[in-house]
């Protein structure tokens, strides 16, 4: 058993299958490859290895539609899902395409799905999928992100040097993102401890990032038995 907040649950192997729609330009192009798509499960597998939680993928689909394939939110992310989200509560959809405005991705959270259960899931930029051109988010550690706030993570850096930051207690607390792999970084000093700068949850470079905290784990479970 493992208990958050006074609240006791045990912590249950979950198996959460996913369903990835990969959108493509209407010529049918800037999709990622079936391999790119094998490569980021077992990314996001081997992330989430010391956790209770696994995935496997369950459906691909391909649309070929220019305004999906540009969509970084609103209407065209409503039009999307609406029409390719599969699955229930537990099950993970991800959409991947190029979506601008410098973004790599975004997520819905775990509390949100049972008034919008058709916006569920991740939006991710397929070049930042293993092997992709968005150096130095390229070795699939968005789809790892997003994935951590889809099951109800918050970035390290929320809530900056407060004690409550990202209601985790064994992650540093952390005044701002940290980009690349600054070591030697502490921005909450009071806070015993370098910043988690290789923490999923923050915005380091890939090849920086390798874990979750046993914390992060905690809420992970909490947060799906509560919402999934």
């Amino acid at each position: 058993m493992l208990s958050m907040e006074g609240i006791a649950f045990a912590t249950t192997s979950h198996v959460i299958p996913v369903y990835w729609h990969n959108i493509r330009s209407s010529s049918g192009v800037g999709g990622a490859t079936s391999t790119q798509i094998a490569n980021s499960l077992a990314v996001l597998n081997a992330a989430f290895a010391a956790s209770s939680f696994s995935f496997t993928l369950t459906a691909t689909t391909v649309s070929n539609n220019d305004s999906w394939y540009t969509c970084s939110g609103g209407t065209c992310e409503s039009q999307m899902k609406n029409a390719l989200r599969q699955g229930g509560s537990n099950a993970l959809n991800v959409y991947s395409n190029n979506m601008g405005g410098g973004l790599l991705g975004w997520a819905t959270f775990p509390s949100s799905y049972a008034s919008s259960p058709k916006m569920d899931g991740v939006v991710i930029l397929t070049a930042s999928v293993p092997g992709g051109s968005a150096a130095p988010y390229n070795q699939g550690d968005t789809l790892t992100h997003e994935v951590g706030h889809w099951m109800g993570l918050y970035h390290t850096f929320q809530g900056g040097c407060s004690k409550t930051n990202d209601y985790v207690t064994d992650t540093a607390q952390e005044r701002s993102p940290a980009y690349g792999c600054p070591t030697s970084r502490d921005t909450c000093t009071r806070d015993p401890g370098p910043d988690p700068i290789y923490n999923f949850m923050d915005y380091s470079d890939d090849a920086c990032m390798f874990e979750f905290t046993a914390g992060q784990n905690t809420r992970m479970n909490s947060q799906w038995n509560a919402y999934r």
